[in-house]
């Protein structure tokens, strides 16, 4: 089951970001991954948190805006070629990946990455029919 993803628009500038931290720590919120771009006025934080509605709750009463997107989080062992294993497989399948973003696990040897794509649902079923871990919402 794909898990949920917020993605906050931010202005390009000195504390932009803080707003952000302390809006979810004020909430009890707990990060699990990020990632940001940006272009030379605004930029996309992207965040897995422990708990996306009370994430989506808070930054909204800072007004920031925000929206949530569904991403695919799969375990990939950490070592070399894993990756290319992976977006290969989905490559084969004509999946395309519009983004991702690597986070480490705390078990040793193994890293998960977060993939947008167009079908979840398709991508998952691909993944573990393959022996690929995917990651539901509930195990962050």
């Amino acid at each position: 089951m794909a898990i949920r993803q917020l993605s906050a628009f931010l202005e390009n500038k000195p504390g932009a970001l803080v707003a952000v931290t302390e809006a979810l720590s004020r909430a009890g919120v707990d990060m699990r991954a990020l990632s940001v771009a940006d272009t030379q006025d605004f930029g996309i934080l992207r965040l897995i948190v422990n708990d996306p509605d009370a994430a989506h709750d808070a930054l909204t009463r800072e007004g920031i805006l925000t929206a949530e997107n569904p991403v695919v989080a799969v375990g990939v062992p950490d070592k070399p070629g894993a990756l290319t294993n992976l977006v290969k497989l989905l490559a084969g399948e004509e999946i395309n990946i519009e983004y991702l973003y690597a986070f480490l696990s705390p078990v040793k040897g193994r890293a998960f990455v977060a993939l947008r794509v167009a079908d979840a649902e398709k991508a998952e079923s691909i993944l573990s029919a393959a022996g690929f871990e995917t990651v539901s919402e509930g195990a962050f």
